[in-house]
């Protein structure tokens, strides 16, 4: 792996301005009833889903907006925290209880989930889903080497009630 400074051309907007754009994401989400701020994927865009999780150390709900793609009946998102060193918040979370809930755009009601790690061969072929849905001009795996470590791909399987 790089480092940051490695790769001149690779920026990431500062941390206060990821933060604030993620709050204000919520947001918008809690306060149009949740009407806006998701949206499904296409075939040449990822979607965006609400995913509750419950927080390890207060056991209280906790809510992040994450990017995902469809992979059959599983849904596919990274754990990387504004491509920052540390995993984000609901990553950790989900390590300790892997069940959750996510909200799509067009359904009623919340679809429990169980979360996983994407390993080998189902994570090379799942980062090269997202790398073909990145951002124009966003090289993914420049972004990647910013971070020490691996970007975990987060696996989130139906589950019943």
């Amino acid at each position: 792996m790089t480092h940051p400074a490695d790769d001149a051309t690779t920026r990431i907007p500062p941390r206060w301005f990821i933060r604030a754009a993620w709050r204000v994401h919520r947001m918008i989400y809690r306060l149009s009833n949740r009407r806006r701020g998701l949206r499904r994927p296409t075939p040449t865009q990822y979607g965006m889903m609400a995913l509750r999780t419950t927080g390890r150390r207060t056991g209280d709900e906790r809510l992040a907006i994450v990017a995902y793609l469809d992979d059959g009946d599983n849904l596919v998102t990274m754990a990387m925290n504004g491509w920052q060193q540390a995993p984000p918040a609901w990553w950790l979370n989900l390590q300790e209880q892997p069940e959750a809930h996510v909200e799509l755009r067009g359904e009623p009601t919340p679809r429990p989930v169980r979360a996983r790690a994407a390993v080998g061969a189902e994570h090379d072929r799942l980062w090269a889903a997202f790398r073909e849905l990145a951002d124009e001009g966003a090289d993914l795996d420049a972004l990647a080497r910013l971070r020490s470590s691996a970007t975990p791909l987060v696996v989130l399987e139906p589950r019943t009630q």
